[in-house]
């Protein structure tokens, strides 16, 4: 099973951005995490972060007949961006939205998603944590 995880603007600033909300956990400490648990599960798994939303939707539709499911964590661009929602769409590919906060607590702003349109789960609250049963999930269900 080969999974594809995908971060979004800003998640490389994790530990440093509103440590209330996401935590003191850095970025390179969850590649780690979701390194060794993939790598104890079997699972190959492909990491992925940008700023850059075209950069993002280039990701997914790499992932057309390459990966088994994505994990996406879109950032900020889960309230934005269609084309993000349109891409998941086109691929196919069994997909678990994760946000590290709980957003339905959160601006109401963040209330909307996108891209959870086309995903088959959404996690959140679960701090980086979220990650791992996202993958777990996709392991499960294949």
């Amino acid at each position: 099973m080969k999974i594809l995880v995908i971060n979004g603007p800003n998640l490389n600033m994790l530990g440093i951005r509103e440590p209330d909300h996401y935590g003191r956990e850095i970025y390179a400490d969850l590649v780690a995490k979701i390194e060794r648990h993939c790598n104890e599960k079997g699972i190959e798994v492909e990491q992925y972060q940008s700023n850059h939303e075209g950069d993002l939707v280039d990701k997914i539709q790499s992932a057309y007949k390459n990966a088994d499911g994505i994990v996406i964590n879109p950032g900020a661009y889960t309230h934005t961006s269609i084309a993000i929602l349109d891409a998941v769409k086109a691929v196919g590919i069994p997909t678990v939205e994760v946000h590290i906060s709980k957003v339905e607590e959160r601006e109401d702003f963040r209330q909307i998603s996108y891209v959870r349109l086309a995903c088959v789960k959404t996690i959140t609250g679960h701090g980086t944590n979220g990650y791992i049963e996202a993958i777990d999930y996709l392991a499960e269900e294949k």
